[in-house]
């Protein structure tokens, strides 16, 4: 396919799209789906409003014409959704699409799923782990899941091809913030990449507050003070991670500093949620419903047209302006939008 590049009102392209397939989660992440809001009496999407596949291939072939060529596949947690292979082979085969990737929480991640995943045209899979110890990883996801799982899973996405496998930790200081070094130490010399990410305040009821967050540098910091590190160069334009490499060849570790190191001005991503609503910001709290479109006839002239001029319009750069006044704002909640 020829390159294409639709940019927005500050220049930047339009080449990541997230695609979330379900607002479900069998967790209840105390920074995503605090059981206190997504409850037994929450009332998720009806089957009838999610995007079938029919729609999201469509979706993604006309974005893969405006210059998306890297996909990543979310939720909730996208290992509920059944017949996720179908999708993602049939996602794998549009034209111009290079990457697919998969985030998941990876409790439901069996060798053969893997396996299956990886023969569909799945590349990559990160796997979200905010602690190593199991005291402090079910507290946070508020289910009695072990870590010993978690560990297993990612084995078997290793042994599957799905390598080099992501590791991502999400860190709010007095929750697990003591994680830092034990998550490193177990990951050196594994393979894998562990990121730590800011604690952020996307959604309205994670409780986010400023003082909460650990600073990149901190991380940083504390992992220099115990194994030397020295800075990698991305791998890409726009990369969210800050890279290090261990000195002692060790592999690597990411820092995400969406809070402290806003990094706005490299972003390349649009989010679709599960019902079909298109976000240009992970931070946005009104989304364009793609859905109707796809369902009251629009043909894909229209519906280029349409996305095109969406993201022309794009403006957002939410973290390089963060305030406590913004914060406050309520936005789409992560387990719609996916991260």
């Amino acid at each position: 396919m020829p390159e294409v590049t639709t940019l927005d009102a500050l220049a930047r392209p339009l080449r990541d799209l997230r695609i979330s397939l379900t607002d479900r989660c069998n967790f209840r992440c105390t920074y995503c789906m605090p059981r206190h809001v997504f409850g037994p009496d929450h009332e998720f999407l009806p089957r009838a409003e999610l995007l079938d596949f029919d729609e999201i291939v469509r979706s993604a072939r006309i974005f893969a014409e405006l210059g998306v060529r890297k996909l990543r596949i979310t939720g909730g947690e996208p290992l509920l959704r059944p017949d996720l292979e179908t999708l993602i082979e049939r996602l794998a085969a549009l034209p111009g699409i290079e990457d697919i990737s998969l985030t998941t929480n990876a409790s439901r991640l069996t060798a053969e799923r893997a396996r299956g995943l990886h023969a569909a045209g799945l590349r990559r899979l990160t796997v979200s782990l905010d602690a190593i110890d199991d005291t402090t990883f079910r507290r946070i996801v508020d289910v009695q899941t072990p870590v010993a799982r978690i560990l297993e899973a990612i084995d078997h996405a290793v042994d599957a091809g799905l390598a080099p496998v992501k590791i991502n930790a999400v860190i709010k200081r007095g929750l697990n913030d003591d994680q830092i070094e034990p998550l490193a130490q177990y990951f050196r010399h594994s393979g894998c990449v562990l990121r730590f990410i800011e604690f952020m305040d996307v959604g309205a009821s994670n409780g986010w507050k400023l003082d909460a967050v650990v600073p990149a540098a901190e991380i940083v910091q504390r992992l220099q003070a115990r194994w030397p590190l020295a800075p990698l160069d991305p791998n890409y334009a726009g990369e969210t991670a800050n890279r290090w490499r261990y000195r002692d060849g060790a592999g690597e570790i990411g820092v995400i500093a969406s809070v402290s190191e806003p990094f706005c001005g490299g972003c390349s991503r649009a989010r679709l949620s599960a019902e079909g609503k298109l976000y240009t910001c992970l931070f946005a709290s009104q989304g364009f419903d793609l859905r109707a479109l796809l369902r009251d006839g629009a043909d894909d002239e229209m519906l280029r047209a349409h996305l095109g001029t969406l993201w022309g319009a794009r403006v957002d750069r939410y973290s390089e302006l963060r305030t406590a006044e913004t914060a406050a704002t309520r936005k789409v909640e992560m387990s719609y939008i996916g991260g």
